[in-house]
């Protein structure tokens, strides 16, 4: 057999490992159960539980439960499109000056139009490489904490902050747990890199006692 035959060969077989192991990686994310918070006050708002369910490289936690509103995924893009230079952001459901909370209909909309968002967001790599996007998914600090988390600002790292939170939120990750895996396994969402070596984010653990010790005052923006 040739050297140049050999060589080829060898490529081959580099290029399909590579393909299949990236059909077998996956992310799902579910935007779901919204609920009026602070429903009696002229403060109410309505948030959103963001389920992330991934067997992807690209997360420290391959499971985890937060609850996000609209204003805080209007943070997320603002820093999602600083960060990623000329590489557009998917767009958000616009914002309207006559909301209501009990407007079911528009909530509704507003859910399907964040979990589009979401689900463009993690399937591109550029986007999965920011530390900000992994503490908005996985853990449920403020976009204040979250700043300060990922500028060394706080005492604790990026990958503690998300450790921490995942042990102390099993009970929410393993109630969606029971039936939603396989059905996320079912609608599975593929990883596109822009290519074989693209990064997965750099995220440096550190010591720390707490991701709940990070006391800075959150903004106090409505949706």
């Amino acid at each position: 057999m040739s050297l140049c035959l050999q060589l080829y060969q060898g490529c081959s077989r580099m290029i399909r490992n590579q393909e299949q192991k990236q059909e077998d990686e996956f992310i799902a994310v579910r935007v779901q159960d919204p609920r009026v918070q602070n429903e009696e006050s002229w403060y109410s708002y309505v948030d959103f539980k963001v389920f992330l369910h991934s067997n992807s490289k690209a997360f420290t936690a391959k499971t985890s439960c937060v609850r996000r509103r609209y204003s805080e995924f209007v943070w997320l893009k603002k820093k999602l499109q600083k960060n990623s230079g000329l590489v557009p952001v998917p767009e958000l459901p616009p914002k309207t000056p006559f909301f209501s909370v009990s407007n079911d209909d528009f909530i509704e909309k507003r859910r399907e139009g964040l979990q589009q968002f979401l689900e463009k967001v993690v399937n591109r790599t550029v986007f999965l490489s920011d530390s900000q996007l992994h503490l908005f998914l996985q853990t449920q600090l403020s976009p204040a904490q979250i700043e300060a988390c990922v500028q060394g600002h706080a005492p604790c790292s990026v990958t503690t902050a998300i450790l921490r939170y995942a042990s102390s939120n099993q009970g929410c990750a393993q109630e969606e747990g029971g039936g939603a895996m396989q059905e996320d396994r079912e609608r599975i969402l593929p990883l596109f890199y822009e290519s074989p070596d693209s990064p997965a984010p750099h995220l440096q653990p550190s010591e720390c006692e707490s991701s709940s010790e990070i006391s800075l005052v959150e903004s106090d923006a409505h949706a």
